[in-house]
C-alpha cells in the first residue's frame, strides 16, 4: 500500500507542475552563458598620448614629438616680430611655452600661447601711432637719439628660442633685419658710446690744409739739401 501511495503523491506534484498549481515550483536552473556574455564587452577609454606615457595594445610606447613648423623673424610697421607654428603628437595640451634664452641671465617666457601666431621680439616696444619705437640692442636718449647697447643685448644678431608643449624644441633665430621699407634698427645718426675727439676730427677737416702745406715745403727742403750734398762730392 505504501508504494501505491508513494506513485500517487509523485503523480499528483508532477500534474501540479505541468497545470501551474499554485505553491508547487521547481528549482529554476539557468542557462550557462555563452562566451560572449561571460566576457565583459571593451570600453572606449579615451585617447592615449605618449607624452603621458601611454602605450598601444601591445605595450609600444605611444609617440611624443614636437616639430617646429614654420620659425621666421619679420619686420612689421618696424617693429621686429617672430612668426611660429609647432605641430605637437601625443599631448592634449593645447597652447606652448615660448622662452628666450639668456645665455648670461634670465630668461623671457611667454606662456600661454596657441600652437600658431606672432609675437613681439622682447625688447621691441611699439609707440601710440602702432610703429617701432624702440629696439633691442639700443637705448634711446632723452633728446630722443639712440645709443647702441642695453639690457637686450643677448637677443640679437642671434638667439636660442625654447617651444614647450610637453615636448619641447629649441631653436636658433636670427634678428630681423632693417629694409628700405621696414626698420628694425634706429633711423638716422646713431650716436657712438665713445664719440671721437675734436682734434682727430679737425685733422681730417678744413685745418688738414696747413699740415699738407708744411708737409711738401719739407719734403722741397730735403730735396734740395740732397742735391747740394751730391754736387759738393762730384767736385771733389
Amino acid at each position: 500500500m505504501s508504494k501505491i501511495l508513494r506513485a500517487v503523491v509523485v503523480a499528483v506534484l508532477a500534474a501540479g507542475v505541468t497545470l501551474g498549481v499554485p505553491g508547487v515550483a521547481l528549482a529554476a536552473v539557468s542557462p550557462s552563458p555563452s562566451a560572449s556574455e561571460a566576457a565583459p564587452s571593451p570600453t572606449d577609454t579615451g585617447p592615449k598620448y605618449g607624452c603621458l606615457g601611454d602605450t598601444d595594445d601591445y605595450g609600444v610606447p605611444l609617440p611624443c614629438a614636437l616639430d617646429v613648423t614654420l620659425l621666421t623673424p619679420i619686420c612689421d610697421n618696424d617693429v621686429p616680430k617672430l612668426n611660429y607654428a609647432v605641430d605637437a603628437v601625443g599631448t592634449p595640451n593645447t597652447t606652448v611655452t615660448i622662452t628666450w634664452v639668456n645665455p648670461s641671465g634670465p630668461d623671457i617666457v611667454q606662456a600661454g600661447l596657441p600652437l600658431s601666431g606672432t609675437v613681439l621680439w622682447p625688447g621691441a616696444v611699439v609707440g601710440p601711432d602702432g610703429k617701432g619705437a624702440d629696439w633691442p640692442g639700443w637705448t634711446v636718449l632723452p633728446d630722443g637719439s639712440f645709443v647702441e647697447g642695453d639690457e637686450f643685448d643677448w637677443l640679437r644678431p642671434s638667439v636660442q628660442v625654447l617651444f614647450e608643449v610637453n615636448p619641447d624644441a629649441t631653436k636658433t633665430v636670427a634678428y630681423p633685419p632693417s629694409s628700405p621699407n621696414c626698420l628694425t634698427n634706429p633711423q638716422g645718426e646713431v650716436l657712438s658710446a665713445t664719440p671721437a675727439s675734436n682734434d682727430v676730427l679737425s685733422a681730417t677737416g678744413s685745418n688738414s690744409a696747413p699740415l699738407l702745406i708744411g708737409a711738401v715745403a719739407l719734403v722741397t727742403v730735403g730735396g734740395l739739401v740732397l742735391a747740394f750734398v751730391a754736387r759738393r762730392r762730384g767736385s771733389v
